[in-house]
Parts: C-alpha cells; sequence; structure tokens
C-alpha cells in the first residue's frame, strides 16, 4: 500500500504554495527516473513518497490554461482595491476563487503507483469531496459536462457548484487539485465568471451557506483526509 505525507499548511499566499507543490512535484519526478534507471540495472528502487497538501490561501483568482482573460470581471485596479492577486497558472480549467475558509487541495501523486488514468483520478476527487459533504447531510453530485462537485438544484434555487477542480499532469506525477468551500465568502465569485460557466442556472455555494451555519473547518479537513486515503487505498506516513 502506498504512502501518503499529509501537511497542512496553513494559510499561505498562493505564489509561495505554488512555488512549494512544485518543487514537490519536480523532486517526486526526479525520484521516479531515478528509480527506472535503478530498475534496468538491476538495483533496488528507492521509497517514492506522495503528498497531499492542504492550505488556504489569501483572497485570488487563478486562471487556467485553457481559461480566457474575459471571464475575469476586474481590472488590474479593481484587483488592487479588491486586495485579491491574480496568477495565470499551468492547470485545466478556467478561472476560480481562492480565499480563507476555503480547503484547497494539492494531492502530488505519482499515479503509475495507483492507476494511470486521469478521468479515474477526477472522479477520486470529486468522490472525496461528495463523501465528505455527505457526513453533513448533503448529496453530491458530478455534472458530466464540468469538473467538480455540485449540488441539485432545489427549492427554487439552481444546482451550485461547491467544489472545483483542476489539475495538470506530467510524466504521470500530479499537480494541483481542488478548492473546496467550506465557510468561503461568496460574494467574490462575483467578479468572475467561475470556471467559465455563466449559465442562468449555475451558481456557487460552501458548506457553510447549505447548513446555514459556519463549520467547523478542522473537522471537514480531518473527514476529507480519511476519505482520502479510503478511495486512492493508501495511509499517511507518519
Amino acid at each position: 500500500m502506498e504512502k501518503v505525507i499529509f501537511q497542512d499548511l496553513g494559510r499561505v499566499p498562493y505564489q509561495e504554495a505554488w512555488s512549494y507543490q512544485t518543487r514537490i512535484h519536480e523532486d517526486l519526478k526526479a525520484r521516479k527516473m531515478e528509480n527506472r534507471r535503478r530498475q534496468a540495472e538491476g538495483v533496488q528502487a528507492e521509497v517514492q513518497p506522495h503528498h497531499l497538501l492542504f492550505c488556504e490561501h489569501p483572497p485570488v483568482y487563478t486562471l487556467g490554461k485553457s481559461g480566457s482573460m474575459d471571464h475575469l470581471l476586474l481590472n488590474e485596479k479593481g484587483l488592487e482595491n479588491g486586495g485579491f492577486e491574480f496568477f495565470k497558472i499551468n492547470r485545466g480549467g478556467d478561472i476560480t476563487y481562492h480565499g480563507p475558509g476555503q480547503i484547497v487541495g494539492y494531492p502530488i501523486f505519482d499515479l503509475d503507483c495507483f492507476f494511470t488514468d486521469v478521468h479515474r483520478y477526477v472522479r477520486g476527487l470529486e468522490e472525496a469531496v461528495i463523501r465528505t459533504i455527505a457526513d453533513y447531510g448533503l448529496e453530491g453530485l458530478r455534472i458530466k459536462e464540468y469538473t467538480g462537485v455540485w449540488l441539485e438544484a432545489s427549492n427554487g434555487r439552481p444546482q451550485r457548484k461547491i467544489c472545483a477542480i483542476g489539475v495538470h499532469l506530467s510524466r504521470w506525477v500530479t499537480l494541483h487539485g481542488f478548492a473546496f468551500n467550506v465557510n468561503t465568502r461568496l460574494a467574490d465569485f462575483g467578479n468572475i465568471i467561475p470556471c467559465g460557466i455563466s449559465a442562468q442556472e449555475k451558481a456557487v455555494t460552501s458548506l457553510a451557506m447549505e447548513l446555514g451555519q459556519s463549520v467547523n473547518i478542522e473537522e471537514v479537513k480531518n473527514r476529507l483526509k480519511g476519505h482520502f486515503a479510503q478511495i486512492f487505498e493508501f495511509v499517511y506516513a507518519n
């Protein structure tokens, strides 16, 4: 069974977290190549650690490589006045928001050690969040046309996204991940067309919004960690 090193980085600027996960990603790829060389020479391979990072970010908008700048509704002055940062990054997907009260997760896994199937990997990320919100009495669903975790339309409210997903893979090693709205300030999504989805029948929500009260985010993290280990069948390294 694979072992995963877990770290909760707390609240950290986006650039700092991006640089940190990139260093881990590059190191994991280098170890992978070294292990292949060792195996070819009949030498025992080294243990390859996988990582799962949780964090929160100060308010920031990130635009994926397939996204459109038209989906950012603020100009440079508007970003500055609102206290927002903005980054173009190398994940898939369009534009999204990260901010306090949101669990941002960065799994850095070598999928050669799990399964080499990108769609199954994304479904696994979704499933971890679906199981977590089920612990709070909510039924998450997937929408065929979009990634992420959604709640069904109900009581005059449209379908609502509670978790966005955008990933990048290199040599089957994963980068970036998911953004799960727990106690997130949803008004900040109003400055973008979230994930490029402008349809009136779609909206953004949070666990706190659905439950009508603030949620203990540490409890949510612990539940989410447990579901990750079950779904991807790993254990956490000490």
